[in-house]
């Protein structure tokens, strides 16, 4: 459906929008376009990409992942559960609005109430305005991820959203699908307003002319973001220069696009941990530690990392990648095979067993690719695996039925803590609390639990460090599941284009301070 935003030219068409001489324009294709301009609609990537080009948070992550000031100016910790946020003054909405505390207190309120928000928000008791520059934050007991979760809130314009729309619906609805105002309409404080949108189709950001930030870098003016949904096609649109940027780069293209003339190609490090779980429910032989131990040292995962990810996959030991809290640097990858078949024979398990294996074959970089070397490498030991790969959207009903007794599944922490890891994959599952939610492995061990808990109420960065460095060496020496690798992430661009300062490993490509040379 072609929707053209003429709020905007309501509002704007005065020469507040008009463009510098100078004007930048992005092309940019990426696998898919945003589903909504309503930032609280989906919890997904592609929705926080477009809520940093639209809207600006309290707070944002840096590269090296420390916390960099934006609608919030400076903080401070009142006491264990409130923290005071000190906010920019003389910031507009693109309805033209004034951003106050009272924009922070609305838009926690409906965060808190978003179907795919509300999870992460459940910790909040919510926000309280102090004056019209100041808002407290408070949670219902001592949380040390606030600050964290302040990256997730991006203030939305209260009297823009508030009031019924033309078909007397509340402005203010969270409708996932479906026709609302917040899907159809946006007033952010970001540099960039959506002037046009064909949902699959294109989407026009234009830059408002005058965004707050004064010292970012960025030259670009307009973004036209084409969604191009096929790995090759994308490419080949970037190296034709049809197109001045891409994201996700597919990893069979890296030689390809660093050998061309024009364009380069950026990789970093991500924290998506990439994984197989051992359902020790399924499976009495995986019940085992040392049998869970012998398929750990059986797969050759730094291997996989070279080989089949062609260097773009940083081979894993443990969960939380180096900077994490809970990263514990001697807990290495573990690729032995004299060791796993030791180990097997030590079992009582020399002469192998037969298990199920299922992972998706479209979902993660070479997921496919990646179950069939395991599969080899698992042959080694005596263990036969029956695998059976699937489309995504097939594989997540499967993966939650637990069909097999081996499941793959990546998994990239929303509060890029090392505690959220092991909340979702390996406390002991729980329906009642929500708690290992993804062990597909049911792997369960009370003190584990027991330290992840105490983590989340641990407001003492050393203290909290503590806690979670030794769950994860318990899970290691446990052999809890299997660790591959985390994922590289990548994007290209012409190369004129400054790319190296703007991403980071959220995958959040901070487009409003790109420079264009």
């Amino acid at each position: 459906m072609k929707k053209l935003f003429t709020f905007l030219s309501v509002f704007f068409i005065t020469g507040i929008f008009a463009l510098s001489a100078n004007a930048k324009t992005l092309e940019l294709a990426m696998d898919a376009d945003p589903v909504s301009l309503d930032p609280h609609s989906q919890l997904s990537g592609g929705m926080l990409q477009y809520s940093h080009m639209v809207f600006d948070p309290l707070v944002r992550w840096t590269q090296d992942m420390t916390f960099e000031p934006r609608l919030a100016k400076k903080w401070e910790r009142l006491n264990d559960t409130t923290m005071r946020f000190y906010l920019r003054e003389g910031v507009k909405f693109h309805s033209g609005n004034e951003f106050t505390a009272e924009d922070v207190v609305w838009t926690l309120d409906r965060l808190k109430r978003s179907p795919d928000f509300k999870g992460l928000f459940e910790p909040f008791k919510g926000a309280k305005a102090v004056d019209k520059y100041t808002v407290d934050i408070i949670t219902k007991k001592p949380y040390p991820l606030l600050l964290n979760m302040a990256t997730y809130i991006f203030p939305m314009d209260k009297d823009f959203y508030s009031g019924v729309d033309e078909n007397g619906k509340p402005k203010d609805a969270i409708v996932k699908v479906g026709a609302s105002f917040a899907n159809s309409h946006e007033s952010g404080t970001g540099k960039y307003k959506v002037t046009y949108r064909e949902q699959g189709v294109k989407m026009i950001l234009e830059a408002t002319g005058y965004y707050w930030d004064k010292k970012s870098p960025g030259n670009v003016d307009k973004i036209v973001l084409t969604p191009i949904k096929k790995d090759a096609t994308r490419v080949a649109a970037l190296l034709s220069g049809d197109v001045d940027f891409i994201m996700p780069v597919p990893p069979q293209d890296y030689a390809r696009i660093d050998s061309t003339n024009g364009v380069k190609l950026v990789t970093m490090p991500g924290s998506r941990i990439i994984t197989f779980q051992m359902n020790q429910e399924r499976k009495e032989e995986l019940k085992n530690t040392k049998v869970r131990q012998a398929i750990v040292h059986a797969i050759n995962n730094p291997g996989i990392a070279k080989i089949l990810m062609k260097g773009k996959a940083t081979a894993a030991g443990q969960q939380s990648p180096k900077g994490f809290l809970g990263h514990v640097p001697e807990l290495k990858p573990r690729y032995d095979l004299e060791k796993a078949k030791k180990l097997m024979k030590e079992a009582g398990y020399e002469d192998g067993f037969e298990l199920s294996m299922i992972a998706p074959n479209n979902r993660y970089v070479n997921d496919e690719k990646i179950a069939e070397a395991i599969v080899a490498m698992l042959g080694k030991i005596n263990i036969k695996v029956n695998l059976t790969t699937m489309p995504k959207a097939q594989y997540w009903a499967e993966f939650d039925k637990q069909v097999a007794d081996m499941q793959m599944i990546g998994w990239h922490p929303d509060t890029e803590d090392s505690a959220n890891y092991f909340e979702f994959l390996l406390m002991c599952p729980s329906k009642k609390t929500g708690y290992g939610q993804y062990n597909s492995g049911n792997y369960c061990n009370p003190k584990v639990d027991k330290l992840i808990l105490a983590s989340q109420s641990e407001t003492d960065t050393k203290k909290r460090a503590k806690l979670l460095k030794e769950a994860a060496r318990i899970v290691y020496k446990d052999a809890a599941y299997v660790p591959l690798h985390w994922q590289h992430l990548s994007w290209a661009g012409k190369d004129n284009l400054q790319i190296k300062p703007i991403v980071n490993v959220m995958n959040f490509p901070y487009f409003s301070d790109l420079v264009i040379k």
